[in-house]
């Protein structure tokens, strides 16, 4: 049933947004240039890889990712439309609408065994650690979420992320972790903070 509705729902949100996709792409070549988007290995259901889709929001080249941010790019992530063409990951079933977000492949041997449950359901561009804290949170805090949802996925409960997940965009909090333009790598539960290089999106 869920792979059911992911796919209707984003058959429709596609049909919806195919000029607001349009015009997105059309202003993404003019401030940032091509390629338009970001693609990036990604660790999904049972940690099984696949690339994914998003506008791009920083310069190429050599950087700190708060050296690369572009005002556009803050733009895009300020309104999570950076994140849109990520309902082609959903429409060929490697995403869901709700579920963990995906996260760098490198980070697979890193996860406790509790952590790795994550990848028991598919990888979402939405979930309940987005609309319980987003970037605010501490990686063992998002995990825990993760785990969570996990245990007590059904229909009605991402129904509910999806409806939160609006306001969450709304009230534009905690896109980033602090200190940090996006948010730093995850080296296991009792790594030190790192500096902000290019873990998570470009």
């Amino acid at each position: 049933m869920k792979r059911l509705f992911d796919f209707i729902a984003t058959l429709i949100g596609l049909s919806v947004l195919v000029v607001p996709l349009l015009i997105l792409c059309i202003l993404q070549s003019i401030k940032l240039g091509t390629p338009l988007f970001f693609r990036q290995i990604r660790a999904g259901r049972h940690g099984v890889a696949f690339s994914i889709l998003k506008f791009r929001t920083m310069r190429t080249g050599n950087g700190t990712d708060a050296e690369r941010l572009t005002s556009w790019g803050q733009l895009l992530r300020s309104t999570s439309l950076d994140e849109l063409p990520e309902l082609w990951n959903v429409l060929i079933g490697e995403m869901s609408l709700v579920g963990p977000r995906p996260l760098p492949t490198l980070y697979l041997d890193r996860y406790t065994p509790e952590q790795a449950r994550r990848h028991e359901v598919r990888p979402g561009i939405t979930g309940w650690a987005q609309v319980n804290g987003r970037n605010g949170l501490s990686w063992d805090e998002q995990f825990k979420l993760d785990c969570w949802y996990v245990d007590n996925r059904s229909f009605l409960l991402d129904l509910k992320i999806l409806w939160l997940t609006v306001w969450t965009v709304i009230s534009r909090k905690n896109i980033s972790a602090e200190g940090h333009a996006t948010r730093g790598e995850f080296f296991g539960s009792h790594s030190s903070p790192t500096p902000d290089n290019s873990i998570t999106d470009a």
